[in-house]
């Protein structure tokens, strides 16, 4: 039987492995057994905690949006005025943990995962529901709402692009330029309406 106390310590340890494992593989071909291995104990041990290597790489996802949700919170208590804060929600969704090669690797698979599995797909939702609503409340400070939607929706389409693109291409962008283009892009998006918060110090 599993020491008492060490669950979490062991669930975190295979989280972790998992992230590590499906980003090296790109896929989800690879085995309880590899991920235990990665974590440093026995697949039995593994499937005591964790029922199968999809219940795996779900917990893996719910770790990777519990980071990326504390890491916006986080930034957006130090920003004031909307443009401060959208630029906080880009550098949470881009920033170096985020775009890390595994956990970038790890997030192509869950966009895959998500058109066959219904938990991963529920699990895309609640993100990509989060991450708009989060993009509208700043940009409705600054256009008409239904501008503001229409920014939010190309803004979360650029991030999620580029995650794909840095998934495919060997010479993916880095993070500080990833951040700018989108940051150029809701500028463009925001137009006369982001100058004009500027102005006014709202940023």
């Amino acid at each position: 039987m599993p020491k008492v106390g060490q669950e979490p310590i062991r669930r975190a340890a295979l989280v972790s492995a998992t992230i590590q494992e499906i980003g090296r593989a790109g896929s989800l071909d690879v085995t309880v057994g590899q991920i235990a291995k990665s974590a440093g104990m026995s697949t039995a041990l593994a499937h005591y905690y964790f029922d199968s290597k999809n219940a795996l790489f779900l917990a893996a996802m719910r770790h990777i949006l519990g980071e990326f949700g504390a890491s916006v919170r986080r930034r957006l208590r130090r920003a004031n005025g909307p443009m401060a804060r959208l630029k906080a929600i880009v550098d949470a969704s881009l920033d170096r943990e985020q775009f890390a090669e595994h956990v970038v690797s790890a997030w192509l698979v869950f966009y895959v995962e998500a058109q066959r599995t219904p938990a991963a797909a529920r699990l895309l939702r609640i993100y990509t529901r989060r991450l708009h609503s989060n993009l509208v409340h700043e940009m409705a400070r600054i256009v008409p709402p239904e501008r503001a939607h229409q920014a939010a929706r190309g803004t979360a389409a650029m991030i999620d692009g580029i995650y794909i693109r840095q998934a495919l291409d060997d010479d993916g962008l880095g993070y500080r330029d990833a951040r700018q283009l989108v940051l150029d892009y809701i500028d463009m998006a925001l137009g006369a309406g982001s100058a004009g918060a500027a102005r006014t110090g709202a940023v």
